[in-house]
């Protein structure tokens, strides 16, 4: 696989609350703050929506969204076609999707971009007409090195991270194939066996992350990692800990929702073969304030191996970050809007309070308001 990019600048039209956005610049580490309902999920919904097209999933997602009236902004009346322009290092994704008569969509337009030292700006058309993304079949046919190299690579390398689901029936919860390692799974339902492999593979890693769970959850010790193989099955393997001074092993709904959700946070952000984005939405949800405030140690820490990007409601963790790392959600007149703040036009603010509060006093934006 190619070197993979992390974003430089997104536009996005007539994406559910996203009617506009153009040329956001999106930084190492990108934190949206904004009131409920004005967009903040849309936003990381997007990028799930990459990642189904790269799959040829687009239709599938798109019935499950309730059809393109509802993926279009203000529905298919209002507006006749989503699209958007991501570009990466020097290279770039376009397209631009219709809705077809049975809520799906079709490609009007799909295109990659190149912008060369040397070649000057390119742009190579993968068709129009075509129900499914032509992207990842261009790269499997192409050789190493091409434009469609390069954006399948990118764009397949930004992952969403959603620990949310710690219900019972909950994949980290379950047994899972010890040789589902590759990589942490976006709802972290390989965990035991991505933890099992770097406690093999990366022992340096899996002992940080050790220690930096012990620093949340002072009463835990170790994960408890023993494959085992039932009868015509593959070895299956189960997140089990134990706490300080017992060898009991202990079972993962023996810790609470957030530890478990914090566990997943640590795995995600200290990985050693990093994604290029990561995009996790409220990473703070049920985390202890002591937590919240690791957990911007880690985040500020991850961003110089990877992109960054959280949506946030947290003032605890807003205060773990600077001005310039927000972009700030509003609703005007029924749409999301977008804006990077400049630290330097809050200076004699930041004099005597924290960023967490100049939020909570409305003085950055994405604030409720009537």
């Amino acid at each position: 696989m190619s070197t993979v990019n992390p974003i430089n600048q997104l536009s996005i039209e007539g994406f559910k609350s996203i009617r506009s956005m153009k040329n956001l610049k999106l930084n190492r580490l990108n934190v949206l703050i904004g009131a409920n309902g004005v967009g903040k999920s849309n936003f990381v919904s997007y990028f799930k929506l990459l990642g189904e097209m790269l799959d040829s999933r687009l239709q599938v997602w798109s019935q499950k969204q309730g059809k393109a009236e509802r993926v279009l902004s203000f529905g298919v009346k209002e507006t006749s076609e989503f699209s958007s322009f991501v570009t990466f290092g020097i290279n770039g994704y376009k397209f631009i999707l219709e809705p077809t008569i049975d809520g799906g969509f079709t490609f009007s337009q799909e295109s990659l971009y190149f912008d060369g030292p040397y070649y000057g700006v390119k742009w190579i058309s993968l068709g129009s007409g075509h129900n499914e993304a032509k992207l990842k079949s261009e790269f499997e046919k192409r050789n190493k090195g091409t434009e469609a190299d390069y954006c399948y690579s990118s764009i397949s390398s930004w992952r969403v991270y959603h620990f949310h689901d710690t219900s019972d029936t909950a994949g980290v919860k379950r047994n899972c194939s010890v040789h589902d390692n590759e990589y942490l799974r976006t709802d972290a339902s390989n965990l035991a066996a991505y933890l099992y492999h770097l406690k093999t593979d990366s022992p340096d890693v899996y002992s940080q992350i050790r220690k930096t769970v012990r620093l949340a959850i002072p009463f835990f010790d170790d994960f408890v990692l023993k494959p085992t193989k039932l009868e015509s099955e593959e070895e299956q393997i189960r997140l089990l800990w134990t706490q300080l001074d017992s060898d009991y092993a202990l079972w993962p709904s023996q810790l609470s929702d957030g530890s478990i959700r914090f566990i997943c946070l640590v795995t995600a952000l200290m990985q050693p073969s990093a994604p290029s984005t990561i995009i996790i939405d409220e990473p703070e949800l049920g985390l202890h304030p002591y937590a919240i405030t690791l957990l911007g140690a880690l985040l500020r820490s991850a961003s110089q191996r990877m992109q960054v990007i959280i949506s946030t409601q947290s003032v605890p963790l807003l205060n773990e970050f600077e001005i310039d790392d927000l972009i700030v959600v509003e609703r005007e007149k029924g749409s999301s809007s977008f804006k990077r703040l400049d630290e330097t036009e809050f200076e004699s603010w930041l004099e005597d309070y924290s960023v967490g509060e100049l939020w909570e006093k409305n003085i950055l934006g994405g604030r409720p308001s009537k």
